[in-house]
C-alpha cells in the first residue's frame, strides 16, 4: 500500500472514530483526540476534570469502539496491590499454589479516582504501566496487548486523596483536561439523556468496534510515514530541555529558561520529548497532512509536558498553572 492511501485510510478511520464516539459524549474534542491519539501512540492517559463531566463514559467508548477487553477499578484507600495484580492462592486438593491473575489483565483499564489509592497501591502500578508485566511471587506474567491505563482524578476534592507520585506521573503519554460543556452543548446533554420510564438505564444500542488491533496497527504504520525534519526534532528538544530549571543548558532555551527558573522546581524528563515527537506525528496524521509542523508540536506540547512539570510555589503565588508556563516557554523557544 502506496503511502498516499495508506494516510487516506487512516484519516476516513479516524473520522469514523470520531463520528462514533459523538454518539455518545457530546464536544470534548480535545478529549476525544488525545484518547485517540494515545491509543495510537501505545500510551497511557490521565483525565482530569471535575465529576460528572464524561470521563468515565469516554473510557468505557473507548473500549467500545475498540472491541477489547475493558475492566474498571474503583480506587479506594483500602484497596491492596493483590487487589490490582493478582496473588497467590493455595488449592487444598491439588496441594499447590496457582496464580489468580487481578483485573489489571485486560486490554483497556480504566483507573477511577486513582488518587484515591495509598502509595503501595500506587507503586503496583509502575510495573505494569512501563514493563508491561505484572510479578506475582517470583514470576513475571506479561499483560495483554494492547495495553492501555486511563486513570482519572478529581482535581478539586483532596480530603481523603493521595498525591501521584512523579514517578508514576511521567508513565502517563498525555494528561488531559475535561473542560464544562457550552450552553449548546448542554442542552445536547439533557435530550440524549435516559427517560423517566428507562429508570436512568441507557438502552441504546452499543457503539460498534471500529477500531480493532488491526485498524491500530494501520494507524500506527500511517504515523510512521509522515516525515519529521530535523529542525523539528531539534525544535522540540528545545521546549523540553526549557523546562528544566537547573541544567547545563546553552543557546536560546537556556538563556529563556532562567527568566522562568522561579517557577519550575523540576522539568520534563527525556521520557517527555519522545512522547511529543511520537505525539507530534499523530496530531499531524489527524490533520490530514504529510508532515509535521511547528503547530502539531505546540498542539502536542500542552497534554504531553503538564504533568511533568513540577511548579514551585513563586508559581502557585503569582496564579500561575502549568499550562501558563508551557505558554510562556512556547512563546520564546524560536520556530524553526
Amino acid at each position: 500500500m502506496d503511502k498516499s492511501t495508506l494516510l487516506a485510510q487512516s484519516a476516513a478511520l479516524i473520522d469514523v472514530c470520531r463520528k462514533e464516539l459523538a454518539k455518545r459524549i457530546v464536544g470534548q474534542q480535545e478529549m476525544v483526540d488525545g484518547l485517540l491519539a494515545a491509543l495510537i501512540a501505545g500510551g497511557h492517559i490521565l483525565l482530569e476534570g471535575v465529576p460528572g463531566l464524561a470521563k468515565t463514559l469516554a473510557v468505557k467508548c473507548l473500549a467500545q469502539i475498540t472491541g477489547l477487553e475493558f475492566k474498571r477499578i474503583q480506587f479506594t484507600p483500602d484497596l491492596l496491590p493483590a487487589d490490582l495484580t493478582g496473588t497467590m492462592i493455595y488449592e487444598q486438593a491439588k496441594g499447590s499454589f496457582s496464580v489468580r491473575r487481578g483485573p489489571i489483565f485486560a486490554n483497556v483499564i480504566l483507573a477511577d479516582e486513582i488518587n484515591r489509592a495509598p502509595a503501595k497501591m500506587q507503586s503496583a502500578l509502575l510495573e505494569a504501566m512501563e514493563e508491561r508485566q505484572v510479578t506475582i511471587g517470583e514470576t513475571s506474567y506479561p499483560l495483554p496487548d494492547p495495553f492501555f491505563v486511563l486513570a482519572t482524578e478529581n482535581p478539586i476534592e483532596h480530603e481523603g486523596t493521595y498525591p501521584l507520585p512523579e514517578a508514576e506521573l511521567d508513565r502517563f503519554l498525555l494528561k488531559l483536561l475535561v473542560t464544562y460543556p457550552t450552553p449548546e452543548q448542554e442542552l445536547a446533554i439533557i435530550e440524549r439523556s435516559p427517560s423517566l420510564a428507562s429508570g436512568n438505564v441507557d438502552r441504546r444500542e452499543p457503539l460498534s468496534p471500529v477500531l480493532d488491533k488491526n485498524a491500530i496497527t494501520m494507524l500506527r504504520s500511517a504515523a510512521d510515514t509522515i516525515y519529521f525534519d530535523e529542525k523539528i526534532t531539534e525544535y522540540i528538544v528545545s521546549i523540553v530541555t526549557a523546562t528544566r530549571p537547573v541544567t547545563t543548558r546553552s543557546g536560546f532555551a537556556g538563556r529563556m529558561a532562567d527568566g522562568l527558573h522561579r517557577y519550575v522546581s523540576f522539568g520534563a524528563s527525556p521520557r517527555a520529548s519522545i512522547a511529543l515527537h511520537r505525539c507530534s506525528r499523530i496530531f499531524s496524521l489527524f490533520a490530514g497532512k504529510e508532515f509535521v509542523g511547528p503547530e502539531d508540536v505546540k498542539a502536542a506540547a500542552y497534554p504531553v509536558l503538564r504533568h511533568r512539570i513540577v511548579l514551585s510555589y513563586e508559581a502557585e503565588a503569582d496564579g500561575l498553572d502549568a499550562d501558563a508556563v508551557i505558554s510562556r516557554i512556547l512563546s520564546h523557544v524560536p520556530v524553526p
